[in-house]
């Protein structure tokens, strides 16, 4: 195939070695592309390292900069670099900005790195993969995604990808093995946080849009190539279940033989063409279908190694970088891709898929062929699918719409048109045409629903037609429609219509529309004036500046009388509040101060303008009686006051503010002043208001002096209500009291001396005094806030006002009661007041201060019948009980009884109270409160020990005794005495004793503890038989004192003795152990102890004589099994007739050879133990033992032994005779052939080997048969060998290691008939034929090619030289491009010319051709022409003509010009003229020159003219003539006298003035017979004058007459076709007039009836 037809596209875009770039510079390590934008290297130049960044996509621009680094990679698309230095500082530049964006200092080394997209880098270490995202700020530190595979370990990384969702990510490595590099990757899911590790070389991720799936698949593909060969995989990756399911391919890639060591290095996807682009090491490339897997073309672009590629976005193909600096870049073509596999690969469906999904030409024929035949077989749904997938929309035209509404419609089925929408709908959009089509029956049957949605998953191509059909159904609708369409008049209409005014102007601005805004707000005012309003300060607020006159709006309200639109408008056109706009805002104002003035009070509110004329406004505002907006504009003080007196119509809050914002101090006075001398009545609420609220600033002083000058105490009050809370003044404070005073509000009296803290309590006492006011109770609570107490007492009891003293203590403050009597104690007061006074107020008296008062005057028995009436009522107050307990210990009145009994005094204190007074009484109440300190001070104060210790035992407090009994208290041996002696033989509490007992154990005294329960358990008491005590006892004996633990045991029975032996045996007292357990009668204990501490096998033989018991033989047994004595062990256990312990006793009899003693022992298991370990260790003593007689008894006997175990037990003990006898009576033939083989009955082990059916028994058979020579039955063996594939190479290899090379032959033929033969036989059969019989290889090969592995046997034939024979299994392995490769390399043994033509035709690789051909040049001339005719549809004709010139052999191909003539090439003409020329065929060349065009026409014209033969001549004249050199072919012809050339030449011209020069010539020369042969074949070119002017000045007129009379005839025949056509158009004309006339004026062509009831003519 010609170059000019290949389905690729080849360029080559830049050589980097011819911009200076090093070759040391070029590669893996140093040479980075990461898109197709930018190219950047690290070179060490004479000045340093440097990166060079090329920018493929600005004329490939140069940039050096002056940078050391590790490694530098530039982003995909931004002008940002990222540099690694020293594998782990990571710096990102962003050099368009010129400033850092990233910097960090990894953990580990990173060994590869790069873009995976614009933001992200993707960064691998040794251990781990991290993305790093550059733009996200609070991602300082690279993000571990997931641990690098196991199987990456030590590979050189060579690429990382990831999948554009994020979601999946695939790191590639590959390393050298076993000579080869074999590729690694992990595929890693980022929602599963799971890997893969595949064995590949190169990946890639990419999506395809399957048949009828509604979004695209995502697949993953790789390419591997391993030690058996080369494959493509591809599979999908998140299948979703509503999706088509792909099927995963696995296609094998093909490498030339001469690429052996060549692998995968890239693959890209083609996303718009779904083409997998796969390129190796060597430059070779390969396109594969993504959908189909099929290889679509192969050939080596490059024959340097190829180390980096990406995807080249603008041809969707790909671009590479070789190790010779070449940026070459590989797309498909997308004029030839088509055809190429349509007519090369024959692959029609696959054309139609590609060209269907790419858009591409070359298969519209097969589509409208495929469509016609659909649609005339009734297949309609078929056909519409073939229409919607159609490249470039070929058949999606009005004209198939049209057939689809004509086709009729199949039963049960939606009509054709449906049919085709729907499969439209379903494979994308509509275009324009399909979608108008659609809505107007989708609208006429009310199905609007359907229309939005197929709008809304744009499957509509949106237009002003489509707009307008659904207008009339659906304004919103056809708007949005109208948007899409980018039809602005009609979407102003709609927005118009639809009342979304304020969607015009940003629509308008947005595309750039500019309609007539000034007439458009006018009819919108009309109809709508509140959108009107808004409309037009859209219009006044656009930021290009206003789109209308702001006056001129203005205007158009006005002139409606929109006085409320005119006010909105202005208010948002005047919002910039600028001084231009003063007379707009006074002319806003004064419209609504007249029309509407509390718009304009709103207006002024919000403070909205400051240029309008203020005195103006403030005057309306007055007249309009806005008072408020007035004072805001009056500055005159007169006027000021004039308006404020209105404070009736004045917001008090705006009159306050007022004060504080426009007027100062005496200005204020004076409107004050002014208030309330006009009307005070009116005006005293706001005066009092605004003293309040500037209290601060106008000064109380002068604010009262106001208030008292017009002597309004009612104003002082309230304005000093709210002042006096904050005033800090005592002067204020007490005139608030006095005005309250005078104007009766004795509560806020009462209020003011209960809350108030700033006034002078002295002044308001006197003051009160002074006023003698009815009610006393200010003065009270002055006195009673102040701690005048004693004063008011004095001063209501010398003024007899006895009820108030009641009414404070009753009401005010009864806590004060206390004082109270104090004070009238003090003023004498009788006895009786004060009782009756206290009993008034008895329930809420504090009692503790009335004591303390009462005591501090010594008068505490004056209150005891008060105190006795307050317990009666059941007080609990201590502090009554505490007064009570004091009198009676002071009066000596039974106090030891009320301290007992009582419960509610303090204890502390009561007892402090009588430390020095009674001791004793202090010890109950200590007790009584459990105030243990204080009992125990007290106690050791006075040498009261057995009381202490009487209470400590019953107190029970761990505490307590820990403190006691510390070794620091002095005391503490007199104290121990006591509770040894007295408290704890007197307690009967356990709890008691249990509690005293441990604290001596924690205070570290067992000697004491010892004596303690010696006391209580071995001398007659409560706790003689305690359990807990005795085991105390022991226990502390145990640790403190071991010598009378024995005795203990002797005495004490009560004790645990398990756990005090237990504990005895931890102490070492092993002898006091064993006499607990024997006292015990625990006779196994015992002897544990004996066995287990005392280590004493021999007294513990006795001890079992002396008990003789089978569960102390049984221990005995177990010991003396542990201690190896294994005689005595075994005699133990059968006294104890126990076999128990069977399986400790076999496993330790039985590895110390003790089989004799161990069969007894058995015998006796067996008596009570049926289990398979006792059996089968009895088989296998008998059999060790040699008694086989008891051995077959009990083989043959009833047995639960594990017969099969025991038989390989005796044969690793090589015991053979006993296991064959054991392996015979289970029927395990396969082991049973084993002991055989070491029997060396080899007969019976083939026959033992054939019932066991095994692979391993064979084998074992096999290679003992073998070994011993034995090949008959070493084959039978290798018969039931072969037919397992997996075990052939390892039996191969047996045979050939041993040299017996026929007898493996003979073995393989005979399996050749077996049933279960397969293919590795063949294939070993025929390697083995290769290597030993290479004379009946051919015929193996030709019976049995189907069922062997060819590639394999194609090596071996490789090996052997057996090239006949590699060469029919290329051939029958489709391998044809090895097969002429084969042949042409050893002709001498392989070549046959029929055969290698078939061949040659077949193969791929089209250069194979091209050596073909200079193969049959050097060694088959004669048959050269025939490989070329069979070649001639496949070779480039223009190249094999260039190689024939070169070698100068044109002659020997001139067959083959002649036959590939009909292509019309241009070097095929033209070397086939050549040979012409030298042969003087001028016949062929005439011929050649007529049919084919495709060559240099005038140079062969101007070889030809200086040819001698004249034939020669005339064609160079047919050539001129051809090419419409006119004058030089006539020239030619004239000079060779070839005049009827000459007239055909000029006939042909059409030219007059080339025919007209031609006819002078031959009148010139006199040639009158060519001159009327010119007038006839020349007859239209010839002006009529020429010929006359002629034939009069040569008198020609006989030569000329017949030209004459033919003229005059077709003038004749001109006029009377004229006069026919006059005549036509004359009647015609006469009959328009007569239906003219008789047509009605009115109704025209449609009748009588007038046009406008016509319709539509529908």
């Amino acid at each position: 195939m010609s170059s000019q037809t290949l389905p690729i596209q080849f360029q080559e875009h830049l050589q980097l070695s011819a911009v200076g770039i090093p070759q040391t510079a070029i590669g893996f390590n140093t040479c980075t592309l990461e898109s197709d934008h930018y190219v950047c290297i690290r070179e060490t130049t004479d000045s340093g390292a440097q990166v060079v960044i090329i920018d493929l996509h600005n004329g490939n621009s140069i940039v050096r900069r002056n940078i050391s680094a590790d490694s530098a990679i530039m982003n995909p698309n931004q002008n940002i670099i990222a540099l690694r230095a020293q594998g782990r500082t990571l710096q990102i530049f962003n050099l368009e900005l010129k400033q850092k964006l990233k910097s960090y200092v990894m953990d580990e080394d990173v060994v590869f790195w790069r873009w995976i997209n614009d933001k992200s880098l993707g960064l691998i270490t040794d251990t781990s993969i991290y993305h790093w995202d550059i733009i996200d700020s609070t991602q300082a530190a690279p993000v571990k995604i997931t641990d690098r595979h196991i199987s990456l370990s030590g590979s050189q990384i060579i690429n990382y990808r990831v999948e554009p969702d994020g979601k999946w990510s695939v790191l590639i490595g590959i390393s050298q093995q076993q000579g080869r590099v074999v590729g690694n990757m992990q595929l890693y899911s980022l929602d599963r946080k799971q890997s893969q590790a595949i064995e590949g070389h190169a990946a890639a991720f990419g999506t395809l849009r399957m048949d009828g799936a509604p979004a695209d698949t995502k697949l993953f593909a790789f390419a591997t190539r391993s030690a058996t060969g080369a494959k493509l995989h591809i599979v999908e990756i998140d299948a979703q279940a509503n999706m088509p399911k792909y099927q995963k391919k696995a296609v094998d890639v093909f490498f030339p033989p001469e690429a052996t060591n060549d692998f995968p290095v890239a693959l890209q996807v083609s996303h718009r063409f779904s083409i997998l682009f796969l390129v190796t090491k060597y430059g070779f490339i390969h396109l594969y279908d993504l959908d189909s897997g099929v290889c679509i073309y192969m050939n080596r672009i490059s024959s340097e190694t190829v180390f980096t590629t990406t995807e080249h976005t603008a041809s969707s193909g790909i671009l590479a970088i070789n190790r010779k600096g070449q940026i070459l870049s590989v797309a498909v073509d997308e004029t030839t891709i088509i055809p190429y596999i349509r007519d090369t690969l024959g692959n029609i469906g696959l054309a139609v898929s590609l060209a269907s999904r790419g858009g591409l030409s070359g298969a519209d024929d097969l589509y409208t062929q495929q469509f016609s035949q659909l649609i005339a077989s009734g297949q309609y749904s078929d056909a519409a699918r073939v229409a919607a997938t159609s490249p470039r929309g070929i058949l999606r035209t009005t004209q198939t719409i049209e057939q689809f509404k004509h086709l009729p419609a199949v039963p049960g089925q939606p009509s054709p048109i449906l049919q085709y929408f729907g499969t439209l709908l379903d494979k994308g959009s509509l275009n324009k045409h399909e979608s108008l089509e659609l809505a107007r029956p989708v609208l006429q049957q009310n199905k609007k629903n359907l229309l939005e949605k197929w709008l809304k998953e744009n499957k509509l191509e949106c237009s002003e037609e489509l707009g307008d059909i659904v207008r009339a159904h659906d304004v919103n609708l056809a708007l949005s429609i109208y948007l899409r369409a980018n039809s602005p008049a009609k979407v102003v209409a709609c927005f118009a219509e639809t009342g979304k005014f304020e969607m015009i102007l940003p629509y308008c601005n947005k595309v750039g529309y500019n309609p007539d805004y000034a007439v458009l707000l006018q009819n919108i005012v009309r109809f709508n004036p509140e959108k009107g309003a808004e409309f037009a300060t859209q219009l006044a607020n656009n930021e290009g500046g206003p789109l209308v006159d702001i006056n001129k709006v203005v205007d158009i309200f006005l002139s409606q009388n929109m006085i409320q639109q005119a006010t909105a408008f202005l208010l948002d056109a005047l919002k910039n509040n600028v001084p231009e706009e003063g007379p707009l805002q006074t002319r806003l104002l004064e419209m609504n101060l007249m029309s509407a003035p509390q718009v304009a009070d709103a207006i002024l509110a919000n403070n909205m303008f400051s240029y309008y004329d203020k005195t103006r406004i403030a005057s309306l505002c007055e007249k309009a009686g806005l008072f408020q907006r007035a004072l805001e504009h009056y500055d005159d003080i007169s006027d000021i006051k004039r308006v404020i007196v209105h404070t009736n119509v004045l917001d008090p809050e705006f009159l306050i503010s007022y004060f504080g914002s426009k007027l100062n101090v005496e200005q204020s006075f004076e409107c004050l002043r002014e208030m309330l001398r006009v009307n005070i009545r009116q005006n005293i609420q706001p005066v009092i208001q605004i003293t309040i609220k500037y209290s601060d600033l106008l000064g109380p002083q002068r604010i009262i002096s106001l208030f008292e000058e017009f002597k309004s105490f009612e104003g002082l009050y309230y304005y000093l209500q709210s002042t006096v809370n904050l005033s800090q003044d005592p002067d204020v404070v007490l005139k608030y009291i006095q005005s309250a005073c005078r104007i009766g509000q004795f509560t806020e009296v009462e209020r003011i001396c209960r809350d108030n803290n700033v006034y002078n309590p002295v002044k308001v006492k006197n003051f009160l005094k002074e006023a003698k006011l009815a009610d006393q109770l200010p003065l009270i609570i002055v006195c009673d806030r102040h701690d005048y107490i004693h004063d008011l007492v004095l001063y209501l009891y010398q003024n007899q006002q006895f009820k108030f003293i009641e009414t404070y203590v009753q009401m005010v403050n009864p806590s004060r009661t206390p004082a109270v009597v104090g004070a009238l104690i003090d003023v004498d007061c009788e006895e009786s007041i004060i009782k009756n006074l206290l009993q008034s107020v008895a329930q809420q008296v504090p009692i503790e201060p009335l004591v303390a008062e009462v005591e501090k005057r010594n008068r505490l028995k004056l209150i005891l019948p008060f105190l006795e009436s307050i317990m009666a009522t059941g007080s609990q107050d201590p502090a009554l009980y505490d007064a009570l307990a004091k009198i009676y210990i002071d009066s000596n009145n039974n106090p030891e009884k009320f301290l007992r009994s009582n419960d509610l005094y303090d204890t502390l204190s009561i007892g402090k109270y009588c430390e020095k007074r009674d001791p004793y009484l202090a010890f109950i109440a200590y007790e009584k409160g459990k105030n243990d300190l204080e009992l125990v001070k007290i106690t050791n104060e006075n040498s009261m020990f057995k009381h202490q210790a009487r209470y400590l035992v019953a107190r029970a407090d761990e505490g307590l005794w820990a403190a006691v009994l510390d070794e620091s208290n002095i005391h503490r041996r007199q104290l121990i005495d006591q509770v040894v002696a007295t408290a704890v033989p007197e307690s009967s509490s356990p709890e008691d004793v249990s509690v005293a007992v441990k604290s001596f154990m924690a205070a570290d005294l067992p000697v004491e503890l010892i004596e303690l329960l010696e006391k209580i358990i071995l001398e007659p008491s409560p706790f003689n038989e305690n359990e807990n005590l005795q085991n105390l006892l022991l226990l502390t004996a145990i640790k403190a004192d071991k010598a009378k633990v024995m005795d203990y045991i002797h005495k004490l029975d009560s004790y645990d003795a398990s756990d005090i032996a237990q504990i005895a045996i931890d102490n070492g007292l092993y002898e006091e152990a064993f006499e607990i357990y024997k006292k015990q009668k625990n006779h196994t204990a015992a002897i544990g102890v004996l066995v287990d501490h005392i280590l004493s096998l021999d007294r513990a033989e006795t001890y079992a004589e002396k008990i003789d018991t089978p569960e102390v033989w049984s221990y005995l047994g177990k010991a003396q099994l542990n201690g190896l004595r294994i005689n005595d062990a075994i005699e133990s256990y059968i006294r104890a007739n126990d076999a128990s312990n069977y399986e400790e006793v076999i496993e330790i009899a039985s590895r110390a050879g003790k089989d004799e003693e161990l069969v007894k022992f058995l015998q006796l298991a067996r008596k009570t133990i049926r289990e398979p370990v006792v059996d089968s260790q009895l088989l296998l003593s008998y059999a060790r033992i040699g008694k086989f007689v008891e051995f077959e008894e009990l083989l043959n006997g009833p047995n639960v032994a594990n017969i099969e175990s025991v038989g390989d037990s005796l044969f690793e003990e090589k015991n053979y005779g006993a296991a064959k006898i054991l392996y015979r009576s289970v029927s395990n033939w396969a082991k049973l052939a084993s002991t055989l083989v070491y029997l060396e009955d080899y007969q019976a082990a083939v026959d033992a080997a054939r019932k066991a059916g095994s692979i391993k028994v064979w084998k074992q058979v096999n290679e003992a048969c073998i070994d011993k020579k034995e090949f008959r039955l070493a084959q039978i063996c290798g018969l039931n060998l072969i037919v397992h594939a997996e075990e052939l190479q390892d039996l191969v290899k047996t045979y050939e290691n041993n040299g017996y090379f026929d007898e493996l032959i003979t073995l393989l033929e005979q399996g050749l008939g077996l049933e279960r033969a397969h293919m590795g036989m063949f294939t070993e059969l025929a390697i083995l034929y290769a290597k030993y019989h290479p004379e009946k290889m051919m015929e193996h090969l030709k019976l049995f090619w189907s069922r062997i592995n060819i590639p394999k046997v194609i090596r071996a034939c490789e090996d052997a030289h057996l090239w006949p024979e590699l060469v029919f299994l290329y051939c029958h392995y489709d391998e044809w491009d090895n097969a002429a490769l084969a042949i042409m390399e050893h002709a001498a043994d392989a070549f046959e010319h029929s055969a290698f033509k078939d061949i040659v035709v077949k193969v791929a690789n089209l250069e194979i051709y091209y050596r073909a051909i200079n193969f049959y040049l050097s060694e088959q001339p004669q048959l050269l022409t025939d490989l070329m005719t069979a070649l001639s549809s496949r070779i480039d004709v223009t190249r094999v003509v260039r190689m024939f010139r070169k070698s100068d052999n044109l002659p020997l191909i001139k067959p083959f010009l002649a036959a590939v003539q009909s292509q019309n090439n241009a070097a095929v003409n033209s070397a086939y003229h050549d040979l012409l020329i030298e042969e003087e065929d001028y016949k062929s060349l005439r011929d050649s020159v007529d049919n084919f065009d495709n060559f240099e026409p005038l140079d062969l014209a101007r070889r030809l003219e200086e040819h001698d033969l004249i034939f020669f001549r005339q064609i160079a004249a047919r050539i001129y003539r051809n090419n419409k050199r006119w004058q030089q072919s006539i020239e030619l012809s004239k000079q060779d006298k070839l005049y009827k050339d000459a007239i055909e030449t000029a006939a042909t011209s059409g030219k007059s003035e080339v025919a007209e020069e031609l006819l002078r010539y031959f009148v010139e020369v006199g040639n009158k017979e060519c001159y009327a042969a010119m007038l006839y074949t020349c007859y239209e070119l010839i002006r009529e004058d020429v010929v006359a002017e002629l034939n009069w000045r040569h008198g020609l007129n006989d030569f000329t007459m017949p030209y004459h009379i033919n003229k005059r005839r077709e003038q004749q025949e001109k006029l009377h076709e004229l006069e026919n056509y006059v005549q036509e158009q004359k009647k015609k004309s006469q009959e328009e007039q007569t239906v003219q006339d008789s047509t009605p004026m009115i109704g025209g062509v449609y009748g009588n009836r007038l046009m406008i009831t016509q319709g539509m003519g529908m």
